[in-house]
């Protein structure tokens, strides 16, 4: 819920507020603004400078082609490190003397983008690929799980966090939750000592690493005092973490109503957090519990897509239930909560 100054100003006029009340409330509001330039609203100049910075890591990295790789390590190093300080020249000119926050943290998050691919090719120039080969072309490191892409994936983290300490920008999360994500699954053939991992280890490992990284999210949350920095690092911790679970191929009915209990878990922490991702998640999983339900009692009946059907109106019908309740449910769960865990829950959670 937001409130204009314009709505304070109403309520002095209904005496809600007084002349004196009104002061003290603004210049505390005041105080609690983060420094720097104002928050804007996300208008068609912010859509154009994020998608020009995506456009230039899609043409760097997921749309790069053998052609690009064929320049040679050296070659490919060299062009991602000149790029990296071009962008991150630019950046730091428009973070610093222009005061323009956004494009210049942006051209700083492609900066970092540029480590995975100077680490390629020192690894392509040095032939240190070790037991697992050279991986295919930079093409392939967002299509394939192999163990050869950790040493990118750790060059992406690195820099991230270097570029994070300078320029608190909480986009740059981002490429660091996208590296701690593929790590979760390229490191699998480290562990088992093979050049492609078992599903059941990527599972376990997916599942730690998911758990890990939603620790890691929930410290950077309670820290947090301006910016957003925990939404990406709770979004692929989430993700990795759930997905370890779902992707189980199958269980015994216990196991199940365990995931289900989970998933209900999940919509509580929601409410914990002020964080909406668990949420959906959480109504996913317990969608697909109640539909695999349904599938065993009545399979090969003609109700069964009916029954589904009936599900998925409910899940609608609970969210927009939820939706219009949230502030007086959050409210209650804060009312009932241990004091403890109630000077835990952040104070700045976002509705994300």
């Amino acid at each position: 819920m937001t409130f204009s100054t314009d709505d304070l100003k109403a309520a002095v006029a209904a005496g809600i507020l007084t002349d004196h009340d009104l002061g003290r409330l603004t210049a505390f509001l005041d105080s609690r603004r983060p420094t720097g330039s104002p928050a804007r609203a996300f208008d068609v100049a912010h859509l154009l400078w994020y998608a020009g910075a995506l456009i230039v890591m899609s043409a760097m990295g997921l749309f790069s082609t053998l052609a690009f790789s064929q320049m040679g390590g050296w070659a490919l190093a060299a062009t991602a490190a000149v790029y990296a300080i071009l962008f991150l020249s630019a950046g730091h000119y428009l973070w610093h003397q222009a005061n323009l926050r956004t494009p210049g943290g942006l051209l700083i998050a492609v900066a970092a983008t540029m480590a995975p691919l100077a680490a390629y090719g020192i690894q392509d120039a040095l032939d240190l690929w070790g037991t697992f080969g050279k991986p295919g072309t930079t093409h392939d490191f967002y299509a394939w799980i192999k163990g050869s892409w950790v040493f990118m994936e750790l060059a992406a983290i690195a820099a991230s966090v270097i570029a994070l300490w300078f320029y608190r920008f909480p986009f740059i999360v981002l490429i660091a939750a996208i590296a701690l994500w593929f790590l979760s699954m390229d490191i699998v053939p480290w562990i088992t000592g093979q050049r492609y991992g078992n599903w059941e280890t990527a599972r376990a490992v997916s599942i730690v690493f998911g758990l890990g990284m939603l620790v890691v999210a929930f410290i950077v949350n309670i820290r947090q005092r301006s910016g957003d920095f925990a939404f990406w690092l709770y979004l692929f911790g989430v993700l990795t973490f759930w997905g370890g679970l779902t992707a189980a191929s199958d269980g015994t009915a216990i196991q199940k109503a365990l995931y289900c209990a989970m998933n209900v878990g999940l919509l509580f922490l929601a409410v914990y957090l002020g964080r909406r991702v668990f949420a959906v998640f959480g109504t996913i999983g317990i969608a697909i519990y109640l539909g695999d339900l349904a599938n065993k009692i009545f399979k090969d009946s003609m109700l069964f897509p009916f029954v589904l059907s009936l599900i998925g109106i409910g899940v609608i019908v609970v969210g927009l239930w939820y939706y219009r309740r949230q502030a007086t449910i959050s409210a209650w769960f804060d009312g009932i909560l241990p004091e403890p865990l109630r000077r835990l829950r952040p104070a700045n959670t976002a509705s994300a």
